[in-house]
């Protein structure tokens, strides 16, 4: 019994020898190659957050990221704006943070990749890209008289024609409103940029910006799909007070100081800028062929494709050259999202948002719905249409002495859900799309999850824990397509009862929708001609 014992230990030694070689192996594996491999790093400089991340060259997992808040200053005259100086100072500081993150990983890096959210403003020197003026938020108020005489004079069927859509960009309204209140800096010395063209030009030493931030400012043919100079002369400036054009995916070298600086290789190529919502589309395609992108941030707002010979309007909408084919990507801003989500947090439930938003969790897995007919029309992010000089478009109706916070939080969430169902139905059932990608902040709530789940059943819908980094992912995609895919995973519609409720609860909405604002041309959802 004895020497059988004994080679039975000897064989289990033999064993976790064996094992123990297989491990110190792998680990060899893991360190060898991450310090040899090339690495990419993403930029994502949103409304409220700039997030950096460094994505491993062979399989595009993140090796390491960092992100700093962005302030936004608000004013009495509705102002909101950022400092540009500060924007700078983060962006070089997130990079730095990044290098000593990553290691000896850094030397590898082989590319950059960046993106911005869209509609922002400042002027800047040209020549230096010192700003004049800090960055004005695409929600700053200041110039909307200005750009209510261009609507005024130039009816819906004007920029139809030439934008696609029933309005002028802010941009025109708010150069306008910069000619009267600093006149000395509409030159040619200046150029008039975004948060993605200041960002890239101090990378790269090169002015230019996309489609979609022309289309914001108001200077963008969407049909020829150029730079107009008909539509800047309503600002009363030339088309060289505003940067020329990208084209594609377009690639300029890294400044050789900012390389020195963050010892980086001199010449690594820099890619973009994109706007947050293009990149945000190149990250949902890991989930299918055609996919609804729904961004659920400061605005909510929904990405699709289509091919160029579809006819279809929508008064809001952004229409952008696709980069996947010679179709167009369409960026449909909703008028709400999470500036009227976070209100609603902070009225209701309590001004700390981390607070809120775990007494939110609570609310909602006690019921998910309101008390039937309480309904929120969530237009907060819009002029009231029953009154034009009035701003704040939202509306409670079907209160009651039974109405009380919680059921208010349930009703704004239900309505947030309801409004992008309205605004995309003809896009699902004419079945433009063929899955919905969730990302952004309210992503992370499970019961907007499962409303939108069910809300657009049966096209899957799926939701990754990666959402804060679509953009930062898809300003890689023109590298690799790999770096841009996020894992993903299918969320579950409600179960049968609740799937009643919840459509049913969507018909009430969209039966006072109608009564309420349904003449008013802005409220129009997607049609197809």
């Amino acid at each position: 019994m004895m020497p059988a014992r004994k080679k039975s230990v000897h064989g289990f030694s033999k064993l976790v020898l064996k094992l123990f070689l297989q491990l110190l192996k792998r680990t060899n594996k893991l360190h060898q190659p991450f310090m040899k491999l090339p690495v990419f790093i993403g930029i994502d400089i949103g409304s409220t957050v700039l997030k950096v991340a460094a994505v491993e060259g062979k399989d595009g997992k993140i090796l390491a990221h960092v992100s700093y808040p962005l302030r936004i200053k608000v004013t009495k005259d509705g102002g909101r704006e950022q400092s540009a100086l500060e924007l700078h100072r983060l962006l070089f500081k997130a990079l730095s943070c990044l290098r000593r993150k990553t290691g000896n990983a850094w030397k590898y890096v082989e590319g950059i990749g960046l993106c911005a959210q869209g509609g922002s403003a400042i002027i800047a020197d040209r020549i230096t890209g010192r700003p004049h003026t800090p960055m004005f938020m695409w929600n700053d108020a200041r110039s909307r008289a200005y750009s209510a005489r261009i609507v005024r004079d130039y009816p819906p069927l004007f920029w139809r024609r030439y934008t696609l859509r029933d309005a002028p960009g802010a941009g025109l309204g708010r150069i306008l409103w910069l000619k009267k209140n600093r006149p000395e800096l509409m030159n040619l010395k200046n150029i008039y940029a975004g948060a993605g063209e200041y960002c890239y030009f101090h990378l790269t030493g090169v002015w230019c910006q996309d489609p979609c931030n022309a289309l914001q400012i108001g200077c963008y043919n969407a049909v020829e799909r150029r730079l107009d100079e008909r539509l800047m002369a309503l600002s009363g400036m030339p088309l060289d007070f505003v940067a020329p054009l990208r084209i594609g995916h377009e690639v300029h070298p890294l400044r050789t100081d900012v390389a020195e600086s963050l010892g980086l290789r001199d010449a690594i190529p820099v890619v973009g800028p994109y706007m947050d919502h293009e990149s945000g589309y190149l990250s949902a395609l890991c989930a299918s062929e055609k996919p609804l992108q729904f961004s659920l941030g400061t605005a909510w707002v929904g990405n699709f494709r289509l091919s160029r010979n579809t006819k279809w309007h929508s008064p809001f909408q952004l229409a952008l050259p696709s980069l996947i084919d010679n179709g167009t990507l369409v960026v449909q801003p909703l008028l709400t999202g999470n500036v009227s989500w976070n209100w609603g947090l902070e009225r209701f439930i309590s001004p700390d948002i981390n607070s809120a938003l775990k007494q939110a969790d609570a609310i909602f897995t006690e019921r998910l719905l309101p008390l039937p007919g309480l309904v929120v029309l969530p237009w907060f992010n819009f002029t009231n249409p029953l009154g034009k000089n009035f701003h704040g478009g939202g509306a409670y109706l079907g209160m009651s002495p039974a109405t009380d916070s919680s059921e208010m939080v349930r009703a704004l969430a239900a309505g947030l859900c309801y409004e992008a169902r309205r605004i995309f139905e003809e896009v699902k059932n004419r079945r433009k799309v063929d899955s919905v990608v969730l990302a952004g902040g309210a992503s992370k709530g499970w019961f907007f999850r499962l409303l939108l789940a069910t809300l657009f059943a049966p096209l899957p819908v799926y939701w990754s824990n990666e959402c804060d980094f679509s953009g930062v992912r898809g300003s890689l995609f023109y590298f690799n397509r790999r770096f841009a895919m996020m894992d993903i995973k299918r969320i579950k519609p409600a179960s049968d009862i609740l799937q009643r409720d919840i459509l049913k609860g969507y018909e009430y909405y969209y039966r006072v929708f109608e009564h309420v604002y349904g003449k008013n041309e802005y409220g129009q959802r997607i049609t197809f001609l």
